[in-house]
């Protein structure tokens, strides 16, 4: 009884999601309803208004730091787009795009921004990259999606660095192990690519095919091997960086002209990158940052330095970006607030719920009572955590801050690797991110997709398959080796 009180939480959001009768919005708040509730069961009337009180400010401080970059990502778009109605924000009736192109920006462009940044910044771009391509409504959301695949990199690998550090792991190890598992992973997002191609247009050619495959192995093969050289941080920027720019030289082969136009393009994301990048990397101002004015109401949560924060920069360069192009300021920030109130709102209940789920114990009670009783075979359950903590929190920070103690005691009672079980909850995590309700209600809010977030789970819950079935193959192996 104790076991289904607490995964009947997790239970209903999935299901109400899985149904596509539901949005993210809803299934949320039924979620936290029947969280808090579990909660009261397990823990008992007595000092529960206290505990209450307490993880419903706790989620909400750490819901703000997600909520401030979600809001500066819309408003970040909306100063690009100048107007609700432009061109670039929603097509009607999606178009076959070049498809070099969108592979260019699905496998390389999206990614880079996302390993640079973090935070979905580099789903905005590659938002704004195929709405350029003619790509519009579901399927530009389906697409831009797939710049969240190399997320065990993403914001400088902070997720990564999380998970290696509660487990005593060196994060420069831990990411080697996630490259050699996302391998597999890629390869499975590259067939889907080629399937969800299909809905816009004529299926690419057996020579598209193949040139695809050797991009896509030189770009797993490459993050990989930089960890033998690099510090985790930049592993995934610095190859990706260096094959996106060969790339785009590659099927461009711009002129001087040319070049100076995709500069002028490329320049507000570019100063978010640079801007983001020096603030990460040089010490000093990374310190000084972080000091200037922080805010931590909260003992022993983590404090909030505006002038550090992602969502600063991005209303900042948002901001530059609309006064050079003479936007209408009025409008941007109408539009704007009428984006984000949503994803912030969805982000809220999500976070919120997953701070009673963890300071319940829920979690450790379904790891108990598995091990309980299926023995080693409860090391199953691992890549299932993995992508419930992903999916919910739509961070690999989070949800490995949350997951990874439990997963590395479960590697100890099942007598399997340590550093596997970490990469397998690592690599499925930050994975699963990029179906977060949170990512995705952000993404529906920016294209102002008529459909709502459930019309996208239901083109794109197979990007799931990828990350789960290498997970769960990998912890079969370890079970068969021991």
């Amino acid at each position: 009884m104790t076991l289904i009180t607490a995964a009947a939480p997790l239970v209903l959001v999935i299901v109400l999601l899985a149904s596509g009768r539901f949005g993210a919005l809803a299934a949320g708040a039924a979620g936290l309803v029947a969280t808090a509730i579990a909660a009261l069961v397990l823990r008992g009337s007595d000092g529960f208004a206290g505990f209450a009180v307490t993880q419903t400010l706790v989620g909400t401080w750490l819901s703000w730091q997600v909520i401030s970059i979600v809001a500066g990502g819309v408003f970040f778009y909306r100063c690009l787009a100048g107007r609700p109605q432009a061109k670039a924000a929603a097509p009607a009736t999606p178009t076959a795009p070049d498809h070099r192109r969108l592979y260019f920006v699905c496998f390389l462009l999206g990614p880079f921004a996302e390993s640079v940044t973090g935070f979905g910044v580099g789903y905005i771009i590659a938002l704004a990259a195929v709405t350029r391509l003619g790509v519009g409504g579901v399927p530009a959301l389906l697409f831009g999606l797939y710049s969240q695949s190399m997320v065990p990199w993403g914001a400088l690998a902070a997720g990564t660095t999380v998970g290696a550090l509660l487990t005593g792991l060196s994060p420069t190890t831990l990411g080697m192990l996630c490259g050699l598992l996302q391998m597999p992973v890629h390869l499975g997002y590259l067939a889907l690519f080629w399937f969800f191609r299909r809905s816009i247009g004529p299926a690419p050619s057996a020579a598209q095919r193949l040139d695809d495959l050797a991009w896509t192995v030189a770009i797993v093969a490459a993050v990989w091997a930089s960890h033998l050289i690099i510090d985790v941080e930049i592993a995934g920027a610095a190859p990706l960086g260096v094959l996106t720019a060969l790339r785009w030289l590659r099927d461009e082969r711009p002129d001087g002209a040319a070049l100076r136009r995709a500069a002028s393009s490329a320049a507000p994301y570019a100063a978010l990158t640079l801007a983001l990048v020096l603030t990460r990397t040089i010490a000093p101002l990374q310190a000084t940052l972080k000091s200037l004015w922080a805010w931590q109401p909260l003992a022993g949560q983590p404090p909030f330095p505006p002038f550090y924060a992602p969502g600063f920069w991005l209303f900042a360069v948002g901001l530059l970006s609309a006064l050079v192009l003479r936007a209408p300021m009025t409008t941007v920030v109408r539009t704007a607030a009428r984006a984000a109130w949503r994803p912030s709102v969805v982000t809220l209940l999500f976070v919120v719920m997953a701070a009673f789920y963890v300071a319940a114990g829920m979690a450790s009670i379904i790891a108990d009572a598995l091990s309980a009783a299926v023995g080693s075979a409860a090391a199953l359950a691992t890549p299932l955590f993995a992508a419930i903590g992903g999916f919910l929190t739509g961070s690999g920070s989070a949800s490995n801050a949350m997951l990874m103690p439990m997963q590395a005691a479960l590697a100890t009672e099942t007598h399997l690797p340590l550093q596997w079980v970490a990469a397998v909850q690592n690599s499925v995590t930050t994975n699963f991110t990029m179906l977060s309700p949170i990512r995705v209600s952000m993404g529906a809010a920016i294209l102002a997709l008529a459909g709502g977030d459930g019309a996208v789970y239901r083109r794109a819950w197979p990007l799931a398959l990828p990350s789960m079935l290498v997970g769960v193959a990998t912890i079969l192996v370890m079970l068969l080796k021991s």
